[in-house]
């Protein structure tokens, strides 16, 4: 048994744990085992579904948390990265971890992570794998009926996947963290496809016909059952409705509803009319102000940013006028898809720069636009824009702003619009 260690707030205790993005840093999932291992398997004591995907995952897990919290069901969800509170990452029937229960939980896990890397540092946890033990103590201690499990980055060698789930799903496969899962679509399908256990059925997305082939090889493989969103539902219009705004948002409708089919026997539910009732932030997601309306949407990568055009365009089509955007970036490959994105829409664009080490220079994203646009670019800070809670400084009456591009950028947008004194701005997250 491993003693408490007195962690005296949360000041403290969020700067320890942001502080081991210094320790651990190896890529891998052998040291996730020992954690798990050291605390005696609370990943076992629920039941889960496992959720991998280059774009999609976080929208899925949270149409199956609705539906199966609206049919009676004790949640679990856990999602990263965090937008504004660290807590969001660990949520049981949607409420968010609150600053005591991470006290108490890193005094829990910090003296068996100590020792796990006593004699080895790079045996230490991470900050995610922190996070993701906090979860798994979460879910185990809530008795949570279902809990949904979305990975951080990749799949196989995820901190998550050391889970035996009842359903693994796969959402999209595209290009975006080359630098760690390869820069083909098969070598990352080969990561997400990681997530596959032996005999345990998979759901595939909407997926590139390469990835899909060598999904099903390896499911083949390990004698997993594999199901594809594309043969339940082979007409666009058929896809189920949901709330949120995009093409993209109803196969992730339709792959969440297809899971609950899947698990019909052990998880029966009556309705899927949560679909209507998605709280998903950051995504497409309008917020009224006195007299404009502000958009934000999360756009990190060059899949997420075709979605960011589809939706865009009906934007115009809708309002009849281009809207002001507002773009910001983490990584050049992101930042060059996310502006020539952008550009045909824009009819002011504004280049800020997330608070965030990896955050992409305003003047990169400059290079990225056409000699001969026809609309005025400016460089500004976020803080400029949204000076005050429920306030946008940009454009005049009427006028629709979007916020684009990083999460971080749209979590540091959603703080300022709510809060006075912002308090988790530039803090760290994960690689996305």
């Amino acid at each position: 048994m491993f003693p408490r260690f007195q962690m005296p707030n949360y000041i403290e205790t969020r700067h320890y744990l942001y502080g081991l993005k210094n320790q651990g840093s190896k890529y891998g999932i052998d040291r996730m085992r020992l954690f798990v291992e050291a605390l005696h398997h609370p990943e076992q004591r629920f039941p889960s579904i496992h959720v991998a995907g280059t774009n999609g995952k976080g929208s899925t897990c949270a149409m199956l948390e609705a539906i199966y919290r609206d049919n009676g069901y004790r949640t679990g969800f856990f999602n990263s990265p965090h937008l504004v509170h660290q807590g969001e990452r660990v949520q049981v029937n949607r409420q968010i971890l609150p600053h005591s229960a991470i006290v108490d939980y890193t005094e829990q896990l910090r003296p068996v992570a100590e020792a796990l890397g006593k004699d080895d540092p790079d045996c230490h946890p991470s900050f995610f794998e922190f996070m993701v033990a906090m979860a798994f103590l979460r879910f185990a201690e809530s008795k949570v009926d279902i809990a949904l499990l979305e990975t951080g980055l990749g799949g196989r060698l995820d901190a998550t996947n050391v889970v035996t789930p009842e359903l693994s799903i796969i959402t999209s496969i595209s290009l975006d963290h080359t630098e760690l899962l390869g820069d083909t679509i098969e070598a990352i399908a080969r990561e997400k496809a990681g997530i596959i256990k032996q005999g345990v059925p998979v759901l595939l997305g909407k997926l590139p016909s390469e990835a899909e082939t060598l999904i099903r090889e390896i499911a083949q493989q390990r004698s997993a059952p594999i199901y594809s969103v594309t043969e339940r539902y082979p007409h666009t219009e058929e896809l189920p409705l949901t709330n949120l705004e995009g093409t993209y948002q109803r196969w992730n409708a339709a792959v969440a509803t297809y899971a609950t089919e899947l698990l019909a026997d052990r998880f029966p539910i009556k309705s899927t009319q949560a679909l209507m009732h998605i709280d998903w932030a950051g995504r497409w997601q309008t917020i009224p102000l006195a007299d404009r309306t502000l958009i934000l949407d999360a756009s990190h990568n060059p899949e997420g940013a075709l979605a960011l055009q589809e939706n865009l365009g009906r934007l115009i089509e809708h309002t009849g006028k281009k809207p002001l955007i507002v773009a910001g970036a983490l990584g050049e490959d992101r930042g060059r898809s996310l502006i020539h994105a952008v550009t045909p829409y824009a009819r002011e664009l504004y280049l800020v720069e997330p608070q965030q080490p990896r955050a992409t220079a305003s003047s990169f994203l400059e290079s990225c636009l056409p000699k001969d646009r026809d609309f005025p670019v400016t460089h500004r800070q976020l803080v400029d824009i949204i000076p005050a809670p429920n306030t946008c400084t940009l454009g005049n009456p009427g006028d629709t702003i979007v916020i684009t591009g990083s999460l971080y950028l749209i979590g540091e947008a959603l703080e300022r619009l709510s809060s006075e004194s912002p308090e988790e701005l530039g803090s760290l997250q994960d690689l996305l």
